[in-house]
């Protein structure tokens, strides 16, 4: 049965935290607020979990998932990161940008671009998933929630328990977080590029030019 929990987007309660991180650890599969948008999450070594996201979202498994980090000393640990790279996330983290940096030995391979060696990662500046990241002690496994045939991800935790609560195992309500994508920045060569211009704004960093 799905769980269904109220948590205060200021003022998280640490008992409702230390639950939600229990079901994410037992290889649950949650609903979960982002400065985003809403998404779906589970533990990062959990294959069956990222195989039930698959399924609810309906995309293969050339799809990737991101690592969603509490702070630049994870990212780290599952990105290469050198000291240009460092300073840019750090003035950019936490926020609304995902970065597709080159990905070290501790990303699972399956979770990597298969041709670039590549892995998306963020830090959201959302006080709920700060503590959820903080109690859990490691990154998790991301999706933005974006239900198949629909362009934006569902905005109301009451909606998304509606629509899809029986294939989650906890939906953590914080309120109406209104659907705004991050900006994608990639650096997997000499430079920073912004591949997609969303919520977070780096203005000093070149867009990728289509033409």
């Amino acid at each position: 049965m799905t769980q269904y929990f109220n948590i205060h987007p200021e003022d998280p309660q640490p008992r409702l935290i230390k639950q939600t991180v229990d079901i994410i650890r037992r290889g649950g599969v949650i609903a979960y607020p982002t400065d985003s948008s809403y998404a779906l999450a589970c533990h990062l070594g959990d294959k069956q979990a990222v195989d039930r996201i698959r399924q609810i979202r309906r995309i293969d498994d050339k799809h990737n998932f991101t690592l969603v980090c509490r702070d630049l000393t994870e990212i780290a640990s599952y990105a290469q990161v050198n000291n240009d790279t460092y300073r840019l996330l750090k003035s950019l983290t936490p926020g609304a940008f995902t970065f597709v940096l080159k990905a070290t030995k501790e990303v699972p391979r399956r979770l990597q671009h298969p041709k670039r060696k590549t892995v998306g990662i963020r830090v959201p500046d959302n006080v709920v998933a700060q503590r959820i990241l903080e109690e859990l002690g490691e990154p998790m496994l991301t999706s933005t929630l974006i239900l198949p045939d629909e362009s934006e991800a569902i905005a109301d935790a009451y909606d998304i328990n509606d629509q899809i609560g029986n294939l989650l195992d906890l939906v953590v309500d914080s309120g109406v977080i209104p659907y705004q994508p991050t900006t994608v920045v990639v650096w997997d060569n000499d430079f920073p590029e912004i591949v997609r211009q969303g919520k977070g704004e780096a203005n000093f960093i070149a867009q990728k030019d289509d033409n």
